[in-house]
């Protein structure tokens, strides 16, 4: 069973090597239109559990709620990204640039959470609960997954 920081690690491995993959691709291609979609849907539901699951457990200290705020307020900010790239058209130069934007984005707050709030996060949570909260991550991502669009068209009515 993999603790909550290898299920994290994993979910931003697999998103880096799809960017990757979306980056190579040529307009509306198949391939970018599959690798998209994939990134997309688990982009979605990766940090809706990881704010649930993970972000808050570092509110109980003072420096977490700090940390979880600034992720959780990166995640919106990539959210309204990823949102406005699903609506576009894949073949247009506005969606490589804003692409391109989400990229770097999306790479620097990876490479933050794996850096910094890892390190602080296992001051809150020993090693008994970071094996639970993986087991509840991957659950939670589960039933997140199949939320994805149910969440869409809310935002859309609101």
């Amino acid at each position: 069973m993999s603790d909550i920081y290898a299920e994290i690690k994993a979910d931003h491995d697999k998103h880096r090597a799809l960017m990757d993959r979306i980056a190579d691709t040529q307009g509306a291609s198949a391939d970018r239109k599959a690798a998209w979609e994939a990134f997309y849907y688990d982009i979605k539901s990766h940090a809706a559990a990881e704010e649930e699951v993970f972000y808050s457990k570092l509110m109980e200290k003072t420096w977490g709620q700090d940390a979880a705020r600034h992720s959780v307020q990166e995640h919106a900010e990539l959210d309204d990204l990823l949102d406005a790239l699903n609506e576009m058209d894949m073949s247009s130069s506005g969606w490589l640039n804003k692409f391109n934007k989400l990229q770097h984005d999306y790479t620097h707050h990876m490479d933050e959470e794996e850096r910094d709030i890892f390190a602080r996060a296992r001051e809150v949570i020993d090693d008994g609960r970071a094996a639970q909260y993986g087991a509840a991550f991957r659950g939670r991502k589960v039933k997140e997954k199949g939320l994805v669009d149910a969440k869409a068209d809310d935002q859309v009515e609101e």
